[in-house]
Formats: C-alpha cells, structure tokens, sequence
C-alpha cells in the first residue's frame, strides 16, 4: 500500500538551576512525545499524504495552499486530503519579514485554529509544527485552504512547508 510512514517527534528536555542556603536545586523539565505513523487512511496513526516543499512569498503578498485539490505530491499525483495530522512551516533565517500563517475567513482550513483569521507570525529563523492524532477535517472547496502571507513590504520571504494527512476520515 502507498502511503506515508516516519515519525514526528517532540522533545524538551530542560534543566533549571538556582542557589539556596543548603544548595543548588534543580527543576528538570523533560516532554518526549513521538506521533508514529504509517501507511493508511483507515484509523488514527495513519497517512497516505505528504507534501514537502519549498516556497518564496513576494514582498507585501500572500498565497493560500489549498489542500484539497490545487497541491501535487513528489510523485506527480494530485493531493486531496480529507484529514491533516501535521503541519510543518520554517522561516528561513535570512527573511527580514516574518511568514504569517492563517486561516482565511472565506473557505479556511479549521485546523488547529479556533476563529477565521486567527494564525501566527513565525520570525526569521524559526518554525512552528501543528500535530493532530487524530487528523483536522478538510471540507473541500469551503474548508480547505491554509494562507500564507509576507507580513511587510521590501523583500519576500522564504519558507520550507511540510503537510501530512489522510485522503480518507478516519
């Protein structure tokens, strides 16, 4: 079967140390959480999409990625999802602007976000990864599209993305 397998990991792993009269305590701080997927679209843990690229907004402009329908995977195949489990975007270092991720108030993609036009800035050099077990719904043609804009003028930016999901609702 085609499909996606890997891991998408998170770890924290964070001391604190402080003086006191009888020491140095320390907090310790550790989060290791690892989403293992593989190939399926059948239950949670499964994923039959990928998309991988990288991708330049011109100054002052954005782009929405339309996940049901408008992307192509590496293969040539047309990707339409019916359920993302994670989303990927890094800013590149060398960005004067920040990358701006939202979810437009006409046919946007839910998601990890609560209202239309909420989103977040990601700064030059840093990234944000969204995750869902269980898959975010995907409503072609009213609930599919993910904007990603150039907060400012003067130069564009640059961002690498990474979409995984299900063709099928698990």
């Amino acid at each position: 079967m085609a499909g996606v397998r890997g891991d998408i990991a998170l770890r924290i792993n964070l001391t604190q140390t402080g003086t006191g009269d009888l020491g140095a305590p320390k907090l310790r701080a550790a989060v290791d959480k690892v989403l293992s997927l593989i190939e399926g679209t059948d239950a949670t843990n499964k994923a039959n999409i990928l998309f991988a690229d990288t991708r330049t907004v011109a100054l002052s402009a954005n782009e929405n990625i339309d996940l049901s329908g408008a992307l192509s995977d590496a293969f040539g195949a047309s990707i339409v999802a019916a359920e993302i489990v994670a989303i990927y975007i890094s800013a590149a270092a060398a960005n004067a602007n920040n990358v701006q991720v939202t979810r437009p108030a006409s046919n946007g993609f839910i998601g990890p976000f609560l209202a239309a036009s909420d989103g977040v800035a990601i700064k030059p050099g840093e990234w944000q990864l969204f995750v869902s077990q269980s898959g975010w719904a995907v409503t072609a043609a009213t609930g599919d599209l993910l904007n990603i804009a150039n907060s400012g003028a003067g130069t564009s930016v640059t961002y690498d993305i990474i979409v995984v999901g299900r063709t099928v609702a698990a």
